[in-house]
This record gives C-alpha cells, structure tokens and sequence, in this order.
C-alpha cells in the first residue's frame, strides 16, 4: 500500500504531534507499506524578521506556499495511494485530496470547541476564532476519519459539516515504552537529582498549563487533603514552568514548601516519576485521550482521575475516579473534599489491595500497545484502500 502522511511542519516545535505521526510512519513501514511524508518546509518562516511576525510567515509557507507543491506533487501520485493526515487540525490540507482516497486522524477538538463559545472557560480571541472555522471547513470536506477515543469521535460527528463515510475509533498506543520501575531507587534517583525529601512517596501530576489541566484543581485537592488529614505527603508537578496564576496560588498555600515544580524530565525519569508516586492525581477537566493516565498505569502507579470521557474510557476500571470540577464556585469546596477523600483511599490500600490495583492498572494499560494501535489503523487503512 502507498501511502502519503501529511504532518505538521516541524519549524512549529510540536512534541506530541511528531511523536503520533512518527509511530504511524515506522509502524506503517514496519508492515510492509510504502510510506512518504509531505509536510511545510521553513520558507518565509526562516527570513530573519521580528519574532512577532514568525506565526504570521509560518501561515504562508502552510497555507500558501505548500498546498501549491501538493497540486504539483498530486501529477505523479498514483490512483492508489492513500492519503493520511496525522491530524484533523491539518484541515486546510483535506480538501487538495478530497477527491482521492484519505483518512483524517482526530485528537481533540477542544480549540475548536472554544472557538464556538463551547468552553466557556477558555475563551477565544477573533483571529484564533477565524483560525479554527478555516480549519473546520478543511476537515468537513474529508469522508473518512480514525478518532483516538469515543468522546473524540462524537465530538467530531457532532462538528463536522458535510457527510462522513467512515468513522472509526482506534485508541492511542503508548508511543515510547513505560515499565513498573522498582519504587526506592525511582525514588532515591529524583531525590538526588533534584534535592527535594521524596523517600516517603509523593503526590504527582503531569501536563501543561492548559486550562484543561486543571493544575489549579490539583493544588486546590492536595491543600484539602492536607488539611483534613494532616498527613506529610508532597505534591510533585511535572511539566511547564507554572503560570502566574499558578504561582500566586503556590506562594500563598501553607504547604508551599512540599509543593514541587519539575520542568524539562527526560523521559526515562518521567518513568521513575510515575514508578516512585503513591498516586497520580489527574483531575482534568477534559482531554483528547489521556496519555498520563496509561504511562502512570504501566509504570505501577494508581490514578485518580476524572469521572468523564474520554479519561473513563482509558482508566476503565482500573482508576479511582472523581467528578469533574463543577462550574459553580458554591459546589468547589465539596468537590476539593471529595478529591481528598479519594487520596487518602488509595494512601490507605492494604498491601494486598495495592497489589490488586497495580495489577488491575497494567492489565488496563496492555489495552493500549503500540501495536495494538498499529495493527488496527492498519486494517482500517487497507477497508479505505480497497474503496472504488
């Protein structure tokens, strides 16, 4: 099978991205399939003007300059190729291929989703807003589409503007193997490379400062925990340096001095990370799939996460769950209560229960294999394929 995968361009600096599309580019290669990647190469974008213009150039060399090489590269592209983009926010692209045999990938469509005033916690700016209808009418012109969980899937039915002829859900493979590292020396190599008393375990969280995230929330749950049960635990961040927001928050909590920022792991040590942790604390408000929940799983550690799709879809019944922050501010303080009494659960496991639920996690987590993954978009490839 050929096939052509359109990427994001790398000048963009995307992490998770790459990483999908190069599992999708080894796996397919890997198979036995012909594969080439078409992606913006830095034209405009590299010409040495004010950083502030940069987003502006990068638009040119993506929306102007590229799809004209596509129509050129589209003469010597034969009938049978299939044409794959690593993601719907790649819609500007779909209609080039409209007419050809193609596949869509969807992660989230949460940009999206705050473009519409759907989200209303994440309000949008008027260019950020015409970004993402031109990205929406890209993909509506696409019939085919692989989404990466349930919730994913109903969104995109939900959004899309024209006809789909197939949809399809494959959930997302690790894309880097996580392994249940044993917990002392886990602990004892991130105590000693960053100088913080973690030997007794400690509370963690993973990801950005989106607001989705909810990094607030977890900070909120962990001040609560500590004040209902007076208990000596500290609470680990892993990921960007925190917000403003953030660091207010921080610096105002009693229990500052036990509350840790982490930037720029390796993933090796992210490994030990989860492997170390009594728990991951994973309150989000809401995701495309939920990487952290299923690296925490196949790394030994319980997750605590939230009681809503998609992060339900891939904790099954091997997480502890809470329901998703409420937007009433009068519901807030019973919410935090409800996320500590949850830790001090998993804190109190008998040995026999841990075990149960480390067990419980990694079965969960060999749900979501690479291959897995691999061999399902494989078959949904060739089903699209062998389409007249």
């Amino acid at each position: 099978m050929k096939i052509v995968l359109f990427t994001h361009p790398s000048f963009l600096g995307h992490q998770s991205m790459p990483r999908y599309a190069n599992m999708l580019l080894n796996g397919m290669k890997e198979r036995g399939h012909e594969v080439a990647v078409w992606s913006p190469k830095a034209r405009f974008y590299k010409l040495p003007l004010m950083k502030s213009f940069k987003k502006w150039l990068g638009y040119i060399d993506q929306y102007f300059v590229f799809p004209i090489e596509v129509k050129l590269k589209l003469r010597n592209s034969s009938k049978d190729t299939l044409f794959v983009f690593a993601d719907q926010a790649l819609g500007p692209w779909v209609p080039l291929v409209k007419n050809r045999k193609h596949v869509v990938h969807c992660h989230d469509f949460l940009a999206l989703k705050s473009a519409l005033g759907m989200i209303p916690e994440n309000p949008t700016s008027f260019t950020g807003r015409l970004y993402q209808i031109y990205i929406r009418r890209g993909f509506s012109k696409g019939k085919n589409f692989i989404s990466i969980s349930k919730k994913t899937r109903q969104d995109l039915h939900k959004l899309h503007l024209g006809e789909i002829a197939n949809s399809k859900v494959c959930y997302n493979g690790l894309n880097r193997p996580f392994f249940s590292l044993p917990r002392e020396s886990s602990r004892d190599l991130l105590e000693t490379k960053f100088n913080i008393l973690l030997s007794q375990g400690y509370i963690m969280h993973i990801g950005g400062n989106q607001y989705y995230k909810n990094r607030q929330g977890v900070l909120e749950i962990y001040e609560t925990w500590r004040n209902l049960y007076n208990t000596k635990i500290p609470l680990v961040l892993i990921g960007e340096e925190p917000s403003e927001e953030l660091t207010i928050l921080h610096k105002k909590s009693p229990f500052k001095d036990d509350i840790h920022f982490i930037t720029n792991l390796s993933d090796e040590h992210v490994n030990n990370a989860y492997s170390g942790a009594i728990c991951l604390l994973f309150p989000s408000l809401d995701e495309g799939f939920g990487w952290p929940i299923i690296e925490a799983m196949a790394s030994g550690c319980p997750v605590i996460t939230t009681n809503k799709a998609p992060m339900n879809e891939v904790g099954g019944m091997a997480a502890f769950y809470i329901d998703k922050k409420p937007a009433d501010a009068s519901h807030w303080q019973q919410w935090k209560e409800d996320g500590a009494k949850t830790i001090e659960k998993v804190l109190k496991l008998s040995r026999p229960q841990q075990t149960e639920t480390i067990e419980r996690s990694f079965t969960q987590s060999q749900k979501f294999t690479t291959e897995y993954f691999l061999d399902a978009v494989e078959v949904i490839y060739k089903e699209i394929n062998q389409i007249v």
